[in-house]
């Protein structure tokens, strides 16, 4: 599917003030018929918008937490007093993630805190190769991309500051108290709300770089939480006002801020406030590595970021990207 053209994205920018406006009005303005502003309409719902149409009245997008404007953010963020990111908005992209790699694989020099974030992901990735579902403009798809000079290996702990910095944002905007499950996924109430993708390009001693990808449910239409295998939720059941240009500002602020503090001292003063927030906090886990799995009571993370897990009275740490944890079925 293509990036919307001239007349589509100028269709959803003015659906995006909110309220009604006429096909005539809209065709007016475009120069073009109500007939080509039906087949605009159209189009857009193919891709997952939400816009119906009242008669006398026009269109309307149901959709609360709105679409993406680079002025806003960038308004956002400078009212934080924060002015080092280059965040670029894109209306739709195969993944936020994958176009971050692409520039590093073609040599192409990159700043730490350039942001991609996008209204609809074509080939959205979640870990151990998953498909992100990402519907036009109801969700978050973000990638931040970051050099570390201290070599992979101090990257190992990368997701866990990544989980805080996740906590932060949605803890300062709305107030909620997240859960954090190792290595990579954002729970409330016991149900997932957000994920995190930590790619890495660089030499085991010499600096490398980051791409970290962030995925938040805003507003799931229900025709795609069917193709979701385990139980989810997403801000607008549990928030009503929620504004999409607002929540990039705050956690580009909030990435910033916790990545600084990881180059400086690691997870040293991390590390134990993740705890507070472990979403299998004593409780019966399954470790998965695919060629083996194994039962244990999770007993947190330890100061490099790996899981602790209690088997016969032993605690062992377990690291790695490709383990999976979930709760163990009794």
């Amino acid at each position: 599917m293509k990036a919307p053209d001239g007349n589509k994205l100028a269709i959803l920018n003015a659906l995006n003030q909110g309220g009604f406006i006429s096909g005539q009005l809209l065709g007016e303005q475009l120069g073009i018929s109500r007939a080509a502003v039906s087949k605009h309409m159209q189009s857009l719902q193919a891709i997952g918008l939400d816009i119906f149409k009242v008669s006398g009245k026009g269109y309307s997008l149901n959709n609360s937490v709105g679409l993406l404007e680079q002025n806003k953010i960038q308004q956002y963020y400078q009212d934080l007093n924060a002015s080092t990111a280059q965040i670029e908005v894109h209306p739709i992209i195969d993944s936020t993630n994958s176009e971050l790699m692409r520039r590093i694989a073609a040599k192409q020099t990159l700043d730490s805190g350039t942001v991609v974030v996008a209204e609809m992901q074509q080939a959205g990735r979640g870990r151990r190769g998953r498909v992100w579902q990402s519907p036009f403009g109801a969700n978050l798809y973000y990638s931040y991309f970051w050099r570390l000079d201290d070599g992979l290996q101090a990257a190992m702990g990368m997701s866990i500051a990544v989980g805080l910095a996740v906590y932060d944002t949605l803890k300062a905007l709305y107030q909620l108290d997240i859960e954090l499950k190792w290595p990579n996924d954002i729970y409330l109430n016991k149900e997932k709300l957000a994920g995190v993708l930590v790619e890495l390009d660089g030499q085991p001693q010499g600096p490398c770089q980051l791409v970290i990808g962030i995925g938040i449910n805003l507003q799931m239409p229900a025709s795609y939480s069917q193709q979701i295998d385990q139980a989810w939720t997403d801000l607008s059941q549990h928030r009503q006002q929620i504004d999409k240009n607002q929540l990039v500002a705050y956690l580009t602020y909030h990435l910033e801020q916790r990545l600084t503090q990881y180059s400086q001292t690691g997870l040293h003063d991390m590390y134990q406030q993740w705890n507070l927030l472990n979403a299998f906090a004593g409780q019966c886990v399954e470790l998965n590595t695919g060629h083996r799995s194994w039962r244990g009571i999770c007993e947190g993370i330890d100061p490099q970021g790996g899981i602790r897990i209690r088997q016969d009275g032993e605690v062992k740490s377990y690291y790695g990207g490709e383990i999976s944890l979930r709760k163990a079925v009794q």
